[in-house]
């Protein structure tokens, strides 16, 4: 195979000779923007948490499906949203727009499990419809999901737990949708890019572009 023209201008790296923090901030930059998914969750004995995670997907439509991976924390130990949902099987997951950027920011800070984010963080709780934990009343977009099944790869810190949830109910703010079907450019999204980098989806940096019919 030739070697191509600007292979100098590249720096091969192996993941497998790195330390794993530094493994952790190189995907963050390679796999970027990344929605958000505001998870919130109940514990055992009933206390409500929320927390912010960029590893989020979605999975399918038949059933809807969407994936999260509260990684393993630094110490070896589960994030308190993993903990709960593998006891009660339920979550809700809220999307974040710019304008909630900084109380879900407080959010994320580390709280003793047990221990609500909610009230510092500042959103209010609305009851959800099919499971126990609220969904955001400040999020113009939010799923209630159950818990279908959660993979494990890797094992010590920073391993990722697939969180895969069927959603049950949407919740969908009238406010994008003024025509009967939602309009991104009102939604005004925040996406987690690596670092302490953000990015803002608003109506100034979408565009459409239909996909193109082959010439016969």
């Amino acid at each position: 195979m030739n070697k191509p023209e600007n292979a100098d201008s590249f720096l091969g790296i192996d993941p497998s000779e790195l330390l794993v923090s530094d493994v952790n901030r190189l995907l963050l930059h390679c796999v970027s923007p990344r929605p958000i998914a505001f998870t919130s969750t109940v514990s055992p004995d009933g206390i409500p948490n929320l927390a912010p995670f960029s590893y989020f997907t979605l999975g399918g439509a038949n059933p809807p499906s969407v994936v999260i991976s509260p990684l393993t924390g630094k110490a070896g130990e589960p994030k308190d949203t993993l903990r709960n949902i593998e006891v009660t099987g339920e979550f809700v997951i809220n999307v974040v727009t710019y304008g909630m950027r900084e109380r879900m920011n407080l959010s994320s800070l580390k709280y003793p499990f047990g221990v609500s984010e909610w009230k510092d963080a500042g959103f209010t709780p609305v009851t959800s419809d099919k499971v126990a934990p609220p969904r955001i009343l400040e999020s113009p977009l939010g799923m209630e999901c159950r818990l279908y099944k959660i993979v494990q790869h890797g094992m010590g810190p920073l391993s990722a737990n697939y969180v895969i949830g069927e959603v049950i109910y949407f919740h969908v703010s009238r406010s994008i949708m003024p025509n009967g079907v939602i309009d991104p450019s009102k939604i005004d999204y925040l996406a987690r890019l690596g670092g302490d980098w953000y990015a803002r989806m608003d109506h100034n940096s979408i565009f459409e572009m239909p996909l193109r019919k082959q010439e016969e």
